[in-house]
């Protein structure tokens, strides 16, 4: 999992201007004044990775890597577009030329990336982007689930397209529905496979290859958990849910090409042999704890040299936890990448200027990059810890499954709050200084700012807010009228943090949809002092806009 890519950078900007969320589409309404405002959000930064290091071969590797990348990208235009088709078509009905600009700007190639995430804020995106049936409902769907349960494995498999046939759904294959794109893909991986000298590599990429055109990618993402001895660090194909707000269960393709930094890899790498400590130092009874997965968890500090698909649009990943299939979490855990140029910029352009914004200035100085690094990968190592395959109701089943379209919100939130609790038992453990734990909670809260800058309806922003809701209300931080601030209560913080992680891990191991959304609509709101210290920052960008090499 990892930071998602459908932020809507209107929306973002309505936030920024104390819009309320319920404006969203108000906003996105305005027009052309609108568009400039847009880009000044977004901060560009040349990206120039140091491929120094590489040798003539793994040159030859990456360049063909880049060139697979620029496939996902095609497909994940192709996913989006199904759906769109009538969008398209209404759009150009209403007389709206920036509209319908934005519209085919996106289906475009991605060379003004600022000008095409404008069109998130058209308010024209179905939640079930190009998975699904325009006109196909959550509650319709559920329905004809539940009247056709021999058909639902197919109809919800990750791996394919749902059309109607007739008065019948039907589910077409990822492989039939982008034959041409993943032949191509598949071609380019078989060369670089053919290329590279590293056996690890070499098997993944020849595994991935067969996996695009067959839907079958365990064995491909098995072999990419054993990746060792090369400097190249890859992860393409169909990943994310995110983009299926319906139903979260189809995954868009992506891609990132990254180099690893062996020195930062292995200063970090010491916490995965805690992870399972701190599966069992969870706050909740035993029967919520999840010690059925592996725990190998690879951890990776790399910078992003290129990105395809879902990882090019919305907001820019700082790291991701893959893969996603349960399945090989409980065979071999998951791998953390971090991308540490990508993290770096947001620091310097945006975390760093927002903190005296958000903090009173004694705490707003204890904001630090050490611990968004910490925060980020402690983050990513707790997607791996806490329920996974549970039982509801008799039945074999997974979080995400049983969570649907609530899931992603509710489990971003849990990584983001169990990250924190962990980082406090590595206190505990001595392996980072207990001395230090303001500077962990200056810098949390100051984060939850910046994913709330994202918009509220976004997995991460919802589930940020929602943080910030039940914190306050335990007195975690407290509003200091006189200097417009926040300020921490770093004893109450700790608690606080606590049980905010027991109840999620409950709502999750239980696989209680009710109860998420009940607990979401309670917290996930956004009160006066947030929305005025949201507002204050209009001259931060909300995120970057990173321009990467097309060759290296």
């Amino acid at each position: 999992m990892r930071v998602i890519p459908l932020a809507i950078l209107l929306l973002a900007t309505a936030a920024c201007n104390g819009a309320p969320v319920a404006n969203q589409t108000a906003a996105a309404d305005s027009g052309t004044d609108d568009l400039a405002a847009q880009k000044a959000k977004l901060a560009v930064i040349q990206m120039a990775p140091d491929t120094s290091f590489l040798t003539d071969e793994e040159r030859r590797v990456v360049n063909l890597l880049i060139a697979a990348s620029n496939v996902m990208s095609d497909i994940y235009r192709a996913q989006r577009d199904a759906e769109w088709r009538k969008t398209r078509a209404a759009i150009a009905g209403e007389g709206d030329a920036l509209k319908l600009e934005m519209y085919d700007r996106y289906f475009g190639p991605w060379d003004d990336l600022a000008e095409s995430r404008a069109f998130w804020g058209t308010g024209k995106m179905p939640d079930g982007a190009g998975f699904y049936p325009t006109d196909l409902t959550r509650e319709a769907f559920d329905a004809y689930l539940a009247a056709h349960p021999a058909e639902k494995a197919a109809l919800t498999s990750p791996y394919t397209v749902v059309v109607r046939d007739g008065d019948r759904l039907k589910a077409i294959p990822y492989s039939v529905a982008y034959k041409a794109e993943l032949t191509r893909a598949a071609d380019l991986l078989n060369q670089a496979a053919a290329i590279t000298s590293n056996a690890s590599l070499r098997k993944f990429l020849s595994l991935r290859a067969k996996a695009f055109l067959t839907d079958d990618y365990f064995e491909s993402e098995l072999a990419w958990m054993d990746l060792s001895d090369t400097p190249i660090e890859i992860a393409i194909g169909p990943y994310e849910v995110y983009t299926d707000r319906l139903h979260g269960q189809k995954t868009a393709f992506e891609s990132f090409v990254t180099l690893k930094d062996p020195a930062e890899s292995a200063a970090l790498a010491k916490y995965k042999r805690y992870l399972r400590d701190m599966e069992a130092n969870l706050p909740v009874e035993d029967r919520y704890k999840n010690f059925q997965r592996g725990f190998e968890s690879p951890i990776a500090v790399a910078e992003q040299v290129h990105g395809g698909g879902d990882n090019v649009p919305g907001v820019q990943t700082i790291a991701f936890n893959l893969p996603n299939d349960e399945r090989v979490r409980e065979a071999k855990g998951a791998k953390k990448v971090i991308l540490s140029n990508v993290l770096g910029a947001k620091y310097d352009r945006i975390l760093a200027p927002m903190a005296p914004l958000v903090l009173v200035p004694d705490q707003a100085r204890l904001v630090a990059r050490k611990y968004m690094q910490l925060e980020t990968l402690f983050h990513e190592l707790s997607h791996s810890l806490g329920p996974g395959t549970i039982v509801v109701n008799g039945r074999k089943t997974t979080v995400s499954e049983a969570l649907k379209d609530q899931a992603s919100a509710i489990e971003e939130a849990k990584a983001d709050v169990m990250g924190a609790w962990n980082i406090l038992f590595m206190m505990d453990k001595g392996e980072l200084p207990a001395a230090e734990k303001p500077q962990l909670f200056a810098t949390y809260l100051a984060g939850t700012f910046r994913a709330m800058r994202f918009g509220i309806e976004e997995a991460h922003g919802r589930g940020a807010a929602m943080q910030y809701g039940y914190l306050k209300a335990r007195g975690a931080f407290v509003w200091d009228e006189a200097a417009r601030r926040y300020r921490v209560d770093n004893a109450k913080f700790e608690t606080a943090l606590r049980d905010l992680l027991r109840d999620m891990i409950v709502l999750q191991g239980n696989g209680d949809y009710a109860g998420v959304r009940a607990f979401m609509a309670k917290w996930a709101v956004l009160d006066d002092p947030a929305k005025a210290v949201i507002a204050s920052m209009g001259t931060i960008p909300v995120d970057i806009l990173p321009v990467y090499p097309e060759k290296v």
